[in-house]
């Protein structure tokens, strides 16, 4: 796992001190090694910054090229199945230096050229730069699960893995994206493509960009080369549960290639847990780490602490306490653009104890998407595929809003706010800034399915995790040079679920029924049985009027002309905290980056 950028120049020559310093902001994402490669005319530069867990040696450095010199490359990930792409690519001639999963990259270039990409099986952000055809080739894994940035900032285009290490030293930073706060005042974070500068964009998941950098008008191309493939194939139960667990055992098996030591968060819930176990039979006793909150008796460790010792594996914890709110500061660094998560605190501490421990971890991200674990899919599995056709025909007619983004938008909010209340909150010289439809995103990602369960296990997916629950888990482990791999969101196994009819998936009394099946005899019983429960503390701990008061209160949210003072005034008077949340979540990126 790495800190990539570059900086290709129509103008001048990059100033290659200015150049290191955008590189060295990434220093977080990889404390291990530093290194930059400009073009001979000075006017592409790519940047690296290394944390090594795979050929731990000099070989490894980034930027790397192949044998001529002609193909470089920057990339932050992990490829999970290069060992059988470099047994392929060796047996078609190629020569490897070192035995790094970057190599194959190179290689995998120069066999295939884009299609590369339908090749790769992990999570990744890279750009490669072709001297030859002068083009750069910027492409993200299928999910999201790592980040890239890019946007011209006058005569210059700039790609990273975050937004500072594209806005450091600029001449003057670009304008804020007025719509973009009011998309995140709806959703909790910005959404893809947007971000919260004018000028700047997310490279979606599963695409890539091309730049062509022959004219002297550059061409950028953005497509698409994956997506989801949904069926409702109809087969035995039995089958589907041993092949999950074939593809579960595949998944962390790869997961587990690595020169350096692994280990695992656990909350003993389903997901954390069943890795731990998968690990265990590939004979990887991998150490844990949970995260608690003071005084709250359903309190995750507690239940990780069992299942630890169930299993007989390490386990450590860490406790938050209100005394952590004063994170929110660092936080805001991290993060480069406000989200407002309720865990993004306890992620970060959790990452900070492992990292003590390890370089990278398992974590269970995606198995709730897949396995149709939230209480939002099991609310609308009820519902039947007429109505979901006619909702989204009446939408597409003009003839009203669709009820599935309406219900979703409303399972998704922690504190609504939309079209319909922006205003109330919101400064008059913000309002032009309102969207018309403020669940725009959620209605461009909806699928008119044959079951609406399997429409919200989509929605969450290309929303719910690649926007906000990657993004937290990217941004908090990164923060401590800690890598976290998320065996669930093995694309081979995401496209078989959604190849399943629901009858097959989903149990509305045994949650999660395919893992459940796979997991039943091996984890105690108080695990199996517990209640539903998010990576969240007590509402308690996110009550704090007081203190949403007095950071609020004059602030530069208020002093900026973005949020009323009439309406901040409401929301303490009603005490309404998770909007209040939201806020100072805002207040926070101002103060720190704006």
């Amino acid at each position: 796992m790495c800190g990539i950028n570059g900086q290709l120049s129509l103008g001048a020559p990059i100033e290659a001190t200015l150049f290191n310093a955008r590189r060295d902001t990434l220093r977080h994402r990889g404390p291990d090694d530093a290194h930059s490669w400009f073009s001979s005319d000075q006017r592409v530069a790519l940047g690296h910054r290394r944390l090594s867990l795979l050929d731990l040696s000099a070989a490894g450095r980034q930027p790397m090229c192949n044998e001529n010199g002609s193909i470089w490359l920057t990339f932050n990930g992990e490829i999970y199945n290069y060992q059988e792409l470099r047994t392929l690519l060796q047996k078609r001639g190629h020569i490897f230096q070192s035995t790094t999963d970057s190599e194959v990259l190179l290689h995998g270039y120069e066999e295939w050229g884009i299609d590369l990409l339908q090749h790769l099986k992990g999570m990744f952000a890279f750009g490669i730069w072709d001297e030859r055809q002068k083009r750069l080739l910027l492409a993200r894994d299928r999910f999201g699960i790592k980040p890239l940035y890019y946007g011209w900032q006058g005569d210059q285009f700039y790609f990273a893995s975050e937004l500072k290490a594209i806005i450091h030293g600029l001449p003057q930073k670009p304008e804020l994206n007025r719509s973009a706060v009011c998309d995140f005042l709806t959703y909790r974070y910005v959404p893809c493509p947007k971000t919260i500068w004018e000028g700047l964009y997310k490279l979606p998941p599963a695409h890539y960009l091309l730049l062509d950098f022959h004219d002297i008008q550059p061409r950028v191309i953005i497509k698409k080369y994956w997506s989801l493939v949904i069926k409702n194939q109809q087969i035995h139960d039995n089958e589907a549960i041993e092949h999950v667990n074939y593809l579960l055992q595949q998944s962390v098996r790869e997961h587990l290639r690595s020169d350096a030591q692994l280990g695992a968060f656990l909350s003993g819930g389903y997901d954390s847990s069943a890795l731990v176990y998968y690990m265990l039979r590939q004979q990887y006793a991998a150490p844990t780490f949970s995260i608690g909150f003071k005084d709250w008796a359903q309190s995750e460790h507690h239940y990780a602490q069992i299942v630890a010792r169930h299993l007989d594996v390490k386990n450590e914890a860490c406790i938050v306490g209100e005394e952590q709110f004063a994170l929110l500061d660092t936080l805001a660094y991290y993060y480069d653009e406000p989200l407002a998560d309720i865990s993004i605190i306890p992620t970060y501490m959790v990452s900070q104890l492992a990292r003590t421990r390890t370089k990278a971890v398992f974590s269970g991200e995606g198995a709730d998407e897949i396995f149709a674990g939230y209480t939002w899919q099991k609310d609308i599995a009820t519902y039947n595929k007429t109505a979901a056709y006619r909702t989204f025909i009446q939408q597409k007619m003009g003839l009203g809003h669709n009820v599935f983004v309406e219900r979703y938008a409303a399972a998704m909010s922690m504190g609504r706010f939309s079209h319909n209340n922006l205003a109330n909150y919101l400064h008059p010289d913000f309002h032009d800034a309102i969207p018309s439809d403020s669940d725009w995103f959620y209605a461009l990602h909806y699928q008119a399915l044959e079951n609406p369960l399997k429409a919200f296990q989509y929605l969450d997916i290309q929303t719910f995790m690649s926007e906000l629950v990657l993004t937290k888990i990217d941004r908090a482990s990164m923060a401590h040079s800690l890598e976290v791999r998320v065996p669930f969101l093995d694309h081979e196994l995401v496209s078989y679920l959604f190849q399943l009819h629901k009858k097959v998936y989903f149990r509305a009394d045994i949650t999660k029924y395919l893992l459940h099946e796979n997991i039943k005899k091996v984890l105690p019983a108080v695990i199996l049985q517990r209640k539903k429960q998010g990576f969240v503390g007590p509402d308690k701990y996110y009550m704090h009027i007081a203190w949403y008061k007095k950071t609020l209160t004059g602030g530069k949210a208020i002093q900026e002309g973005i949020v009323s003072a009439a309406g901040l005034q409401e929301l303490i008077e009603q005490q309404d905290h998770w909007r209040l949340w939201k806020l100072t979540i805002l207040e926070k990126w101002l103060q720190t980056w704006y």
